[in-house]
């Protein structure tokens, strides 16, 4: 196959992956017109149609799908190959890719990483906020974020943190005329702060425990986010009751910003873990990584 047909064809998985010419565009540093040039030379070359382009969406064709099924893992395989040839006559290089929930970032991957980054130049590292359960192999990254029963056992996992204990916190001001609740019922007369999950749309129901019996709480109120920290700020300043990771509230509870209750009630959830593909030879760059985002007791 000529060169030309295969960066041709990484310009289209970019395109499918992305399923936009304008997300694909932004990741690549490239025009939209010049993708959409490359892609159609590469449909007339093959003689088939890669892409079903609609003026809302594109998807891949079944000729397209095979490619991406079929030539997409075959090209990551060589890729792997040279970053870990590349790796032997240097310093860890290239980018890696990490996909997490915004506050592990912020709290978790951030303060271990960011001092890897002056002693190694050629080392880049890119995170993307998520609150999906992201297909890390489909859309390129190296490395994604999820508790420890949610890992896929083809991937190889690491951990990074102790089980999590979840909390019921609302702030002084917010219970100054509300007694603390004690009961599903009582609790869910209160004002409570959801969830609105990006993978389905939906709300999060609170995941509670109660005497060996799991519970689902479809709780209301008046606020609604799409992430854990605002979730925190409004309950931090007396907008209703949160259920969060006791890494998030612990010390504010530890502080008397937030009060908890029905700790009986809250579970622990198996600890956050790192997974990434097993490969035959990951970079010296992921495994330099890894390493330092891996919990040790202290």
């Amino acid at each position: 196959m000529a060169r030309d047909n295969i960066n041709d064809i990484l310009v289209f998985l970019a395109v499918a992956r992305e399923r936009s010419f304008t997300r694909a565009a932004a990741r690549l540093g490239m025009t939209q017109s010049a993708l959409s040039h490359i892609v159609r030379s590469l449909e007339n070359r093959l003689g088939v149609r890669l892409l079903q382009r609609t003026t809302r969406s594109v998807s891949p064709t079944e000729a397209g799908e095979r490619l991406i099924q079929n030539v997409a893992p075959r090209l990551e395989e060589i890729e792997a190959e040279i970053a870990a040839v590349s790796d032997l006559g240097g310093k860890p290089a290239g980018t890696i890719r990490i996909t997490a929930i915004d506050h592990v970032i912020d709290r978790v991957l951030w303060p271990r990483i960011a001092p890897l980054l002056p002693q190694y130049p050629d080392l880049h590292v890119e995170f993307s906020a998520d609150y999906r359960i992201v297909d890390i192999a489909a859309e390129r990254f190296d490395i994604g974020v999820r508790h420890g029963d949610q890992v896929d056992k083809d991937m190889i996992a690491v951990r990074l943190t102790p089980d999590v204990n979840m909390r019921i916190v609302g702030a002084p001001q917010y219970f100054a005329h509300r007694p603390l609740p004690a009961s599903l019922p009582e609790l869910l007369k209160h004002n409570c702060i959801n969830l609105r999950l990006a993978s389905s749309g939906g709300l999060y129901a609170w995941e509670l425990r109660h005497e060996g019996q799991d519970i689902e709480a479809r709780v209301r109120g008046q606020l609604t986010f799409s992430d854990a920290e605002h979730i925190l700020a409004a309950a931090l300043s007396g907008n209703g009751l949160g259920f969060l990771p006791d890494e998030l509230v612990g010390p504010h509870i530890a502080a008397g910003r937030l009060l908890s209750a029905m700790a009986d009630w809250c579970p622990t959830w198996p600890g956050l873990y790192a997974y990434y593909p097993s490969r035959r030879n990951s970079s010296r760059a992921l495994a330099l990584v890894i390493d330092a985002i891996r919990y040790t007791e202290s």
